[in-house]
């Protein structure tokens, strides 16, 4: 033990040093820990990432631990497509605000989703009705607004009409919320747990 001590003292000792000469280390990184000399204090700062500890799931049935686990499955699925759908509608704010005419912002919202078809409409056509739930829901947790409200901004209440009609046909509804503490507590946990790269 006193070994282990004499080394890092060693360590130590020329790091200090160096520190009290100076007011801050400069780093680039936020993550990177650094030292701060606040009225002679030498003092270390460092930031560390969030860390989420849920309760363990209790299950009554084996049937409740499949239907956790293919929620699970279905998160996992849908769950990258609301990312990508708030980067693309971060884009579109950014875009519409340098736009001047309505006619402008039609074609350009013509054009978006022309892509957005080009690139998704394959993958999200094999979604299950329960993986489309789940999207629309996560739309709203990323955006802040429904797939309803969406489309309505963007592309008219006629068009929000239309494919809430044929949402509805389907069992879904692009007016669904995202509710984190309530009914959708279980869904939000599994993300949080998702972006930590535990799940």
């Amino acid at each position: 033990m006193k070994i282990f001590i004499y080394i890092v003292t060693l360590f130590l000792i020329p790091t200090c040093a160096q520190l009290m000469a100076q007011d801050t280390i400069p780093t680039t990184d936020p993550n990177f820990p650094y030292f701060i000399v606040d009225k002679g204090d030498t003092i270390y700062v460092s930031s560390i990432k969030d860390i989420y500890i849920m309760p363990d799931q209790q299950f009554e049935t084996k049937r409740d631990l499949r239907r956790y686990k293919k929620l699970i499955r279905n998160v996992k699925i849908v769950y990258p497509y609301a990312k990508l759908a708030r980067k693309k509608y971060e884009e579109v704010v950014v875009e519409f605000a340098k736009l001047k005419t309505e006619r402008e912002k039609k074609e350009y919202m013509k054009t978006v989703e022309e892509d957005l078809k080009k690139e998704f409409e394959g993958d999200l056509k094999k979604l299950t009705i329960s993986q489309g739930r789940i999207l629309i829901k996560l739309v709203d947790r990323e955006i802040g607004l429904s797939t309803y409200d969406l489309v309505k901004e963007y592309r008219g209440n006629f068009s929000a009409f239309f494919w809430q009609t044929l949402a509805k046909l389907f069992g879904n509804n692009l007016k669904s919320t995202f509710d984190a503490e309530g009914e959708d507590k279980l869904i939000n946990d599994i993300i949080l747990l998702i972006d930590d790269g535990q799940l």
